[in-house]
């Protein structure tokens, strides 16, 4: 597991990264620690490495606070665990707004914390995430979270339920990264020339289209349609 700790207070950092390593070696679960002393420090690695599994961010720092910076996490990043660590409860509220995983307040009791990560460890998904350029940002998204891709002019648009995002690259180049490590009728497939659907979110496949559960219509070219059919009836249907 690689988990963040951002702390201002040296002796706050040790003693979490300390309690972290007791957990992982009771659990047998190895641990990658980073240590941040600023929320500025953290945001400047996260521009370049998103790769955590929990991120423990104090609340009271100088400059940026933590529920700052889980706002400014929460941009480019909907799903990283979130766990607060402060010595008042007058934050607990706000944490909804970032989707925080847990409150611990200070001093921080090995129990609660364990019970914390437990619980974090039992639903750890091991959903597949992408990285992609969107202007100055890096942005990562689950697999899950992609709906489909399409060209426009020369660049493509990649649509989740709720956003678009603008990428400076051919089909062809997301269409490859995307399915680079699946199997020949994976998650991802391209339906059309100017399309990428994930077949997770189709919801019905008529004779030209294809329609997603949101019903956004994709078309489906001819050549294309066979092999994104027999991929649909595969992951959906069971006789």
């Amino acid at each position: 597991m690689r988990v963040a700790i951002c702390d201002d207070e040296t002796a706050q950092q040790q003693l979490m990264a300390k309690y972290l390593r007791e957990w992982g070696h009771l659990r047998g679960i190895p641990m990658e620690l980073v240590t941040f002393p600023d929320g500025e420090s953290l945001l400047f690695a996260w521009e370049e490495d998103k790769a955590f599994d929990l991120l423990i961010l104090d609340i009271e720092m100088h400059k940026i606070n933590g529920m700052e910076l889980a706002q400014e996490i929460r941009r480019t990043d909907e799903t990283v665990p979130i766990l607060f660590v402060t010595g008042y409860d007058q934050y607990m509220s706000q944490g909804y707004e970032v989707s925080a995983l847990h409150y611990l307040m200070k001093p921080v009791s090995t129990d609660k914390l364990f019970q914390v990560l437990d619980r974090l460890q039992s639903n750890a998904k091991t959903e597949k995430r992408f990285l992609f350029k969107i202007g100055d940002a890096t942005v990562s998204l689950p697999e899950s979270k992609i709906w489909y891709v399409e060209a426009s002019a020369h660049q493509c648009i990649l649509y989740t339920e709720d956003e678009s995002y603008e990428l400076k690259q051919s089909i062809t180049a997301i269409e490859q990264y995307l399915t680079r490590e699946q199997e020949p009728t994976g998650v991802f497939m391209r339906c059309h020339r100017s399309y990428i659907v994930n077949l997770q979110h189709i919801s019905a496949i008529a004779k030209n289209e294809l329609i997603l559960d949101n019903g956004t219509r994709l078309p489906a070219s001819r050549q294309l349609f066979k092999a994104v059919n027999e991929a649909f009836i595969s992951r959906h249907v069971k006789i």
